[in-house]
């Protein structure tokens, strides 16, 4: 197997991934995705499409990601992983799918309006 190249999103996090066989090492921006991701609810986030397909460290993965926060960044890994996997075996589609890994999610943050404090937040009525 040589390197499967996919790219996953969520809000504003891209995440670009290059997966090949190996023993199970997950680099996110040149660190070891322990050092990236510290808290152990983004770690599992990274390898639920690993356990779904019950193919914990089969495969090293390199990530690139830019933009968002860590919790964006890490579903955005998680979808690219997925959308990786599926490319190495379409038999993952379907429990992958079922799981929702394969599912952009496309809810963004609302843009702020002008007369208003937030995208719907009024400001504080002062009635004198």
């Amino acid at each position: 197997m040589d390197r499967i190249n996919t790219i996953g999103r969520r809000k504003t996090a891209i995440s670009r991934i290059y997966m090949s066989a190996g023993s199970g090492a997950i680099t996110v921006n040149g660190k070891d995705y322990k050092q990236y991701f510290p808290t152990e609810v983004l770690q599992i986030i990274l390898n639920q499409p690993f356990a779904t397909v019950n193919g914990v460290g089969g495969y090293d993965v390199k990530v690139n990601v830019r933009g968002g926060g860590v919790a964006g960044q890490a579903e955005a890994t998680r979808m690219a992983i997925a959308r990786a996997l599926v490319e190495l075996n379409a038999e993952f589609r379907p429990a992958l799918k079922k799981e929702g890994f394969l599912t952009r999610d496309s809810r963004m943050v609302e843009r702020k309006k002008y007369g208003r404090a937030k995208a719907r937040r009024r400001f504080q009525f002062s009635k004198r």
